[in-house]
């Protein structure tokens, strides 16, 4: 189905990466024609895989190309940021601006671009799959057109959250922005705890992969929460419940609350880096 953002909207991008590709093949899957998405990427390798993936000719610096964007996505690197946005806010005065720039703040960002039309996305890597968590954070200036606008670009890549203050895109960071690197190391754990028990690594690999996507899928679908899904499943004295008292023994879970504790407190610090 296409939708309005879809005839309408033209769309730049400042950065050609993984996340910047996500959301432009979703777009296009969703019917926005290529040639109303421009790109800019000074990398030309980059620039090289957007023409070969989705047919666009990306931009090497900014130009008078971009003065038609009603959308700017800024899928650049936080250093990268400020100088960027002086090349590219006299050519993009009328234009919402969506920042998934890890850790630089809206403030900053009004600041450098000389406009409060500005939403701060906290994306995660399963959006390169269509199956991110995206936590947003829209500035005082955005409307409710806007906002939707934003939600239509954003479910290309999966769900999304919004929250009414800004500083809790911290915790959203150290809960899904980080949160796929928790599940892979406790796939590494589950995989090799296998081919410790004698099975091969491929073996191991599925079982523990098979239950991660299978148990999340059961949570989702849920109404009750996993606190509920967990008790089904640990009858005292059976197997499960061996491995539940190992780990609350081992102080499991407050330890990866500390874990989560220590993520949001470094992305408060990468706000306060780039002021």
């Amino acid at each position: 189905m296409t939708t309005p953002f879809a005839i309408e909207t033209p769309i730049a991008f400042i950065g050609g990466g993984n996340m910047a590709s996500a959301i432009i093949g979703g777009l296009l899957r969703q019917g926005l024609p290529a040639e109303r998405i421009d790109v800019v990427e000074p990398f030309a390798e980059a620039r090289a895989a957007l023409h070969r993936q989705f047919g666009i000719t990306a931009l090497e610096k900014a130009g008078p190309q971009l003065d038609r964007a009603r959308l700017v996505v800024w899928a650049i690197k936080p250093q990268n940021f400020q100088e960027a946005a002086r090349q590219v806010a006299a050519h993009t005065p009328g234009a919402l601006h969506l920042s998934v720039a890890a850790g630089i703040r809206t403030g900053s960002i009004a600041q450098w671009l000389g406009s409060e039309r500005i939403v701060r996305a906290m994306p995660n890597t399963p959006a390169l799959i269509g199956q991110g968590m995206t936590g947003l954070f829209a500035r005082p200036g955005v409307s409710a057109a806007e906002r939707t606008l934003v939600e239509q670009v954003v479910a290309t890549t999966g769900a999304h959250l919004w929250v009414e203050e800004e500083a809790l895109l911290d915790a959203v960071t150290a809960l899904s922005g980080s949160g796929p690197a928790y599940v892979f190391y406790f796939l590494e754990a589950m995989a090799q705890a296998g081919v410790d028990m004698g099975l091969t690594r491929e073996q191991a690999h599925q079982l523990a992969v098979g239950t991660f996507a299978g148990a999340a899928e059961l949570a989702r679908r849920s109404d009750e929460p996993p606190q509920v899904l967990r008790q089904r499943v640990t009858s005292k004295g059976g197997t499960t419940h061996a491995a539940i008292e190992s780990m609350e023994a081992d102080g499991v879970a407050q330890r990866f609350m500390r874990a989560l504790d220590a993520a949001e407190a470094r992305a408060h610090e990468l706000g306060d880096e780039f002021k």
